[in-house]
């Protein structure tokens, strides 16, 4: 079991969530993205998410837009999105009592996650040899521009630097045009996604051998892993990945067709989804016509051009995105290109519970679920991201015994 499954609660704390992390302790030591998406995917799985923030430089997302108005409050939405079912506590790491004291939370924790340019920490006096003799246990994930080795480790790094060097941005656009940015921090969150499973491997091993160790996450190491194809066709054929709008290099039909109300994604390229697509719209005899009747002739650039292009878009001029969905969803692969407002009315999304309501400032704005889905989870309703040092009190008098008069003496000191 983790370190501190037993930990007792206390009157005044948030109540505890439950899940399959239940009894699972983190410091968050994050701030923008990369980092706290990762610790909040671990709250929502019911872990204690204890996020630790400068009192007098929190975490500068609470500042961004689009922010919620309750009285003379202005609550981020962006920040709550990504720090819900956490608790907060401020402290200054760069005093001696403020290290002093993350050292003793530190030992009542089973994980760590820190986003800094590699180095910070240890410069602070509390890098992952400093916590390890505190807690042999502790699992230290980092997570940075270019991970804590290589010759560019020192770099600092955002998402961009991520999609920039990760060879990502390079194969985003259209051909003969300058590469476009993925139009989301694809860097922050899918190095995000790799701490967590990273941390849950580690974890999974500190429970066997009493062991932790350091989970090394890089922004570039993740979007390169996104690059599904172009590393093997460089390798293999020489070839190298640029823009290929809303093709793909090898897979016809498969993209972006115009219908009557907009777009949809078809990708109905192997010889079954052919005919089925042919029949549902009325010209079964295209499926055995010897120009395309099969996968391999439909491949040509210049046969999906001439013939298959503007085939599939005479059928689908004549309906619109839910019509074409409505009648060929369950047969073929068809889905309407969707716009953000569409994506949230979805009943289908909102029957998977990918919309939920998180209080901000006392109201409740809907935000991105979990896309994790365990059949043995109870459902329960998200806390709201907390105030800078809101859980002070509650999280260092049941952690570390720590009474009234000694929290007054450290705040006014300055250390939380």
């Amino acid at each position: 079991m983790p370190l501190n499954s037993d930990l007792p609660e206390t009157a005044g704390e948030r109540p505890p969530r439950h899940g399959p992390l239940t009894g699972v302790t983190v410091l968050d030591v994050t701030r923008v993205v990369a980092g706290p998406f990762c610790a909040m995917m671990f709250a929502d799985l019911g872990a204690t998410v204890i996020k630790i923030e400068n009192p007098n430089d929190p975490d500068y997302t609470r500042t961004f837009p689009p922010l919620v108005e309750a009285g003379e409050d202005r609550v981020s939405a962006f920040y709550a999105q990504y720090n819900r079912n956490k608790q907060g506590v401020s402290i200054d790491l760069g005093s001696q009592e403020g290290k002093a004291l993350f050292k003793r939370l530190m030992r009542k924790a089973d994980i760590v996650i820190e986003n800094f340019r590699p180095g910070v920490m240890d410069r602070l006096g509390l890098g992952y040899e400093v916590l390890k003799a505190e807690n042999p246990r502790i699992i230290y994930t980092a997570i940075s521009g270019y991970g804590r080795t290589g010759p560019n480790s020192n770099r600092p790094g955002y998402d961009n630097s991520g999609q920039a060097a990760g060879g990502l941005w390079s194969m985003n656009g259209y051909p003969g045009q300058p590469p476009v940015r993925v139009g989301t921090i694809i860097g922050d969150l899918s190095a995000s996604l790799y701490a967590a499973i990273g941390t849950l491997a580690a974890l999974r091993e500190a429970e066997r051998t009493g062991e932790g160790q350091i989970v090394d996450i890089s922004q570039q190491d993740s979007v390169l892993s996104l690059t599904e194809n172009a590393v093997v066709r460089y390798t293999v054929a020489g070839e190298v990945a640029g823009p290929l709008g809303n093709d793909h290099p090898f897979v016809r039909p498969y993209g972006q067709f115009p219908c009557a109300d907009g777009y949809v994604f078809f990708g109905g390229y192997t010889d079954k989804f052919w005919a089925i697509t042919c029949a549902l719209f009325g010209e079964p005899e295209m499926a055995r016509d010897p120009r395309i009747d099969t996968m391999e002739k439909r491949f040509d650039p210049e046969v999906d051009a001439g013939v298959v292009r503007p085939l599939i878009e005479r059928w689908f001029s004549r309906h619109t995105k839910a019509e074409l969905e409505e009648m060929a969803g369950d047969a073929v692969p068809i889905s309407a290109i969707k716009s953000i407002d569409e994506v949230i009315a979805d009943p289908h999304i909102q029957s998977r519970g990918m919309i939920v309501d998180v209080p901000v400032s006392g109201q409740p704005v809907a935000m991105l679920g979990l896309p994790i889905k365990l059949s043995g989870a109870v459902s329960a309703p998200h806390a709201a991201a907390p105030g800078v040092g809101e859980h002070n009190a509650s999280v260092l008098g049941r952690l570390l015994g720590m009474n009234a008069a000694e929290l007054a003496e450290l705040r006014e000191r300055g250390v939380i």
